[in-house]
């Protein structure tokens, strides 16, 4: 695992809590993709909702070609930090940010035939100042492979995509179609995912220039299996005539990142815990939203070692909890711990909830031990929020 490298880190090198990504873990993850694109012909762009890390820009836009965005915001950092192309969808668009997205997209992908006909005006006017602007429409084949309804996109009622029977009016001026439903997971349900959505839309792929396999590739995870991708994506292009994209976020920045966080008060209620500088709900909404419990360096589960504590959040929510832990040695205030794969769905998240303070963010390099902390958050942060 990547995340093994990160034992030879000194966390007392960065302020805490503070993120930390190996911009050389980040590279071998970025090679893995791009090899999958010279092979296959697919292109692939960054999700930007899940790694925004626009201080490593340079590098990613190295391997990549682009990024795609869930919104103006999102869009506008694509475009003005990472260059390539700029891939947009919005589950629903507002007229003021769609004017601007017009303006800074390449692609511009609508969940509802309802919203593209809607806002045709914008559309033509836009495609008339760009005549290379491209348009999709998302759509949901309906076949479910993610385990947690709340990742899943093509779980019963979902608001993310058209299903078939939804999928109506004219394609004039749609060149593509989009579908995400994976998270997490490997080629066999990727396959399973394509064979429902050529069962359900195949009709309408004759004449699209391009489609959109979405995010959920787990394609740098060491048991991935990256030949029988590019197999895949070779043949669907063959056989359609398209162009095939692919957004993968966690992919870019798999086991590239840790947390840093220091041991605050050890206090006892019928076990060990200890309070961090840290919060589950404020940095890692994941572990409480999901539920997944994160990996520490040198820590296991509660029976591992001799000495286990219940580690929880500054906050004043009861439920700020991260999880069970077991250490070798007592943990002791003002130790450091570093939480593993904390590069994605993280930095994206964080939140000022009772004004704790945010993450810095470092740059490490684990072939030459050089940290450069890019970012510090105090104060201001908290109140630019607020009003």
């Amino acid at each position: 695992m990547n995340t093994e490298r990160f034992r030879r880190l000194d966390p007392r090198r960065v302020p805490s809590p503070c993120f930390v990504v190996d911009e050389v873990a980040l590279e071998a993850n970025l090679r893995v993709l791009d090899a999958v694109q010279r092979a296959s012909g697919a292109k692939i762009l960054l999700a930007l909702k899940a790694f925004s890390m626009w201080s490593l820009a340079p590098l990613v836009a190295r391997y990549l070609k682009g990024t795609c965005a869930s919104g103006l915001h999102e869009a506008r950092l694509g475009r003005e930090a990472f260059g390539g192309e700029v891939h947009t969808f919005a589950a629903a668009y507002t007229e003021r940010d769609l004017a601007e997205i017009l303006e800074i997209s390449d692609h511009v992908v609508f969940n509802s035939c309802a919203q593209w006909e809607r806002f045709q005006p914008l559309v033509r006017a836009a495609r008339a100042r760009r005549p290379n602007l491209r348009f999709g429409l998302r759509v949901n084949p309906e076949h479910s492979e993610g385990e947690r309804p709340l990742y899943d996109p093509a779980a019963p009622f979902s608001r993310l995509g058209i299903v078939r029977t939804q999928f109506r009016g004219s394609l004039e001026g749609i060149s593509g179609l989009h579908f995400h439903t994976l998270c997490e997971q490997d080629f066999p349900p990727l396959a399973r995912t394509v064979a429902a959505f050529e069962a359900k839309f195949g009709e309408f792929l004759p004449g699209m220039e391009w489609i959109n396999f979405g995010g959920g590739h787990h394609v740098t995870r060491p048991d991935y299996q990256v030949d029988d991708l590019i197999a895949l994506l070779r043949d669907f292009q063959a056989r359609h005539k398209v162009q095939v994209y692919l957004e993968p976020g966690e992919a870019i920045a798999l086991n590239a990142g840790v947390l840093v966080a220091e041991v605050l008060d050890l206090p006892w209620n019928g076990m060990p815990l200890a309070i961090l500088d840290t919060s589950a709900t404020c940095h890692m909404p994941d572990v409480i939203e999901a539920p997944y419990r994160p990996r520490i360096v040198g820590a296991g589960m509660p029976e591992d070692h001799p000495h286990a504590y219940r580690l929880g959040g500054q906050t004043c929510l009861a439920g700020d909890v991260i999880g069970d832990y077991s250490f070798p040695q007592p943990l002791r205030v003002g130790d450091r711990l570093l939480f593993e794969d904390m590069a994605i769905y993280t930095m994206v998240k964080t939140t000022t909830f009772n004004g704790i303070r945010l993450p810095g963010i470092a740059i490490w390099n684990s072939d030459t031990d050089e940290v450069r902390v890019v970012r510090e958050f105090g104060y201001d942060e908290f109140r630019r929020r607020l009003s």
